[in-house]
């Protein structure tokens, strides 16, 4: 079979079973996810078994250590993906959702609820708990998905998309397919393109992932795109910030996960801050890697002097660049230049410096005096995300639950006729 007729009869049947998910319960859709919990606890071996094949294709490929921390499932993130599922299954289902009732002063009556939006696609790499992520919050908002991974996490990926299979066997449910969820096997990336053009069958395509990938998908589907684009993310030192949370602050941020989006890549710091070699030092002696500009060095001179293409590059790794700045100003005019949109954040107990410093930035997330590290589905309170969207059209953030409906409105007369 071509790719082309391959792409329409899955996605095909993923919108046919779309039909069905609408007529399911919430308590029969947290049966399903209940479901899949045992079933991931019950198969862990066989979970690491299958990712340990593609833990040596990784190593075979040269992955970088970022993209094999991402690739990798051990008992812990099963455990991780199970509590994941349970705060989705205990989430409010926002299927039915009123968010607007009006009676006109024609008599009209108008409810709007949210509804699913369809069949959601989407194209993601290297993580392989996404795949239990993205099916579980399309399930539960009655949505049909199509799964399409990596090459280097293709056992994992498809081990877990057939335990999702199982859970709905299992569950006992009448009426639902298999194809609710819809994994991708053939993980080329031209095979992508059919997918791309059925823009009557797939409602809104995610890619989350490389930057290459998502301007790949961008720029060839007719689909609608959400972009889960790069975290370039940007933490800002102020003069005024305490001293006493800012190492805390920089090291979570920076190396408890380095190869995520919303780990630390830019560290601006103002000239007037008292301990600025100090820190520079102790984010050394963490393993940080730091690269500079010309007064960087001139504090630190065997630091690695940065380049303007390093100050807008997601590392995704231990290396930080580091730009030293002469005001707020400065600082508001370097982020807007670099940052990608994703999260910003300041340290400070200024409270006028705080405020302008939201009000004059434009992302998806701006923190103070915190981790970058939360800006995260989980812990948003969302029980996980498909991805974080730096765009700005129907979700920016953490795209969860709530973000995988729309809406429909249903409008009731008694004979009215519009004049």
């Amino acid at each position: 079979m071509d790719m082309k007729q391959y792409a329409f009869e899955l996605a095909n049947k993923a919108k046919e079973a779309s039909v069905g998910l609408k007529s399911l319960t919430t308590k029969e859709k947290n049966s399903v996810l209940k479901k899949l919990e045992e079933l991931l606890l019950k198969n862990e071996s066989q979970i690491i078994s299958k990712n340990q094949l593609d833990m040596e294709t990784g190593k075979s490929k040269n992955l970088s250590p970022a993209l094999m921390d991402r690739l990798l499932l051990d008992s812990k993130r099963i455990r991780s993906m199970v509590k994941s599922i349970e705060e989705i299954r205990n989430l409010p289902d926002p299927v039915g959702e009123v968010v607007r009732g009006t009676v006109l002063p024609n008599g009209l009556e108008l409810i709007t609820k949210r509804v699913p939006i369809g069949v959601v696609m989407t194209i993601y790499e290297s993580r392989p708990n996404v795949t239990i992520d993205i099916a579980c919050l399309s399930f539960k908002s009655g949505n049909s998905c199509i799964l399409r991974g990596g090459s280097e996490a293709f056992h994992s990926n498809s081990f877990l998309s057939s335990l999702f299979h199982e859970a709905i066997l299992e569950s006992g449910i009448e009426g639902i397919s298999k194809d609710v969820v819809s994994f991708v096997e053939n993980t080329d990336r031209e095979a992508m393109l059919p997918f791309f053009q059925l823009d009557n069958i797939i409602d809104v395509i995610v890619p989350r992932g490389g930057e290459a990938l998502i301007r790949f998908v961008a720029d060839n589907s007719k689909v609608p795109v959400i972009k889960h684009d790069k975290g370039v993310t940007n933490l800002f030192v102020s003069q005024f910030a305490n001293p006493s949370i800012v190492l805390p602050i920089l090291l979570n941020s920076k190396t408890q996960r380095p190869g995520v989006c919303n780990a630390l890549e830019n560290l601006i710091i103002h000239k007037d801050y008292p301990q600025i070699k100090a820190l520079l030092e102790d984010l050394k002696k963490n393993a940080v890697i730091l690269l500079g500009d010309e007064k960087t060095k001139e504090i630190l001179p065997n630091v690695t002097l940065a380049s303007e293409s390093d100050y807008e590059t997601e590392f995704l790794d231990l290396r930080l660049s580091v730009k030293i700045v002469e005001d707020l100003e400065e600082t508001l005019t370097f982020i807007r230049k670099f940052s990608s949109g994703h999260t910003e954040c300041i340290i400070s107990e200024n409270y006028s410096e705080i405020q302008t410093f939201q009000s004059k930035l434009d992302s998806a997330a701006i923190f103070v005096n915190c981790s970058t590290r939360f800006h995260d589905g989980g812990e948003f309170g969302l029980g996980a995300e498909v991805g974080i969207s730096t765009g700005k059209l129907h979700v920016r953030g953490p795209m969860g639950l709530i973000h995988l409906t729309t809406t429909t409105t249903y409008v009731t007369g008694n004979g009215q006729t519009r004049t």
